[in-house]
């Protein structure tokens, strides 16, 4: 009774070493070469990643929001600039991202959903003044892309803003 107890014990043992080393067998060297036979291409164009965000600066016609600190109603101000923004949608075509910032006090969590609050707020707004809702599309980043990373009032100010990104059609 002992043997066969062992016997199936060493016959699981070699079942498991086959399927691990099944698995870390090595790649072929067709599997790492390009279609043409020769060394894989590392593409060496820098990528154009801004880890700012999309600040609205960056497009012409387009003006950032910024809000109170802790609130996402729309000062007389941002309306002004969010009404040249739905004159600039009216003018070109596609969509266009509205993201929502935060300054660095608070959780993650919490600046997330103010963000979205934000961001809601100036879709919200936009639409009401005519743009169709299926232009306009909205993301939080909370605090993860400030401008500013000091710790002054002025700096705080700057981060908590909405965004503009054109996406195209």
């Amino acid at each position: 009774m002992k043997k066969t107890w062992n016997l199936s014990r060493l016959a699981l043992l070699a079942v498991t070493l086959v399927a691990v080393a099944a698995c870390t067998s090595k790649k072929k060297s067709e599997d790492i070469t390009s279609p043409d036979g020769g060394a894989p291409q590392i593409d060496s164009t820098p990528m154009g990643f801004n880890a700012s965000g999309s600040d609205s600066g960056q497009f012409e016609g387009l003006s950032s929001i910024n809000f109170e600190y802790d609130k996402s109603n729309l000062t007389s101000e941002a309306r002004k600039k969010i009404q040249g923004n739905v004159a600039w949608m009216k003018a070109n075509p596609g969509n266009l991202q509205i993201e929502g910032h935060c300054d660095a006090r608070g959780s993650i969590e919490y600046n997330l959903s103010l963000g979205e609050r934000r961001a809601k707020s100036v879709k919200d707004y936009m639409v009401s003044l005519g743009i169709p809702a299926a232009r306009l599309s909205i993301i939080s980043y909370g605090k993860e892309k400030p401008l500013s990373n000091g710790d002054s009032e002025e700096d705080h100010a700057r981060n908590r803003r909405a965004n503009f990104l054109p996406l195209g059609n």
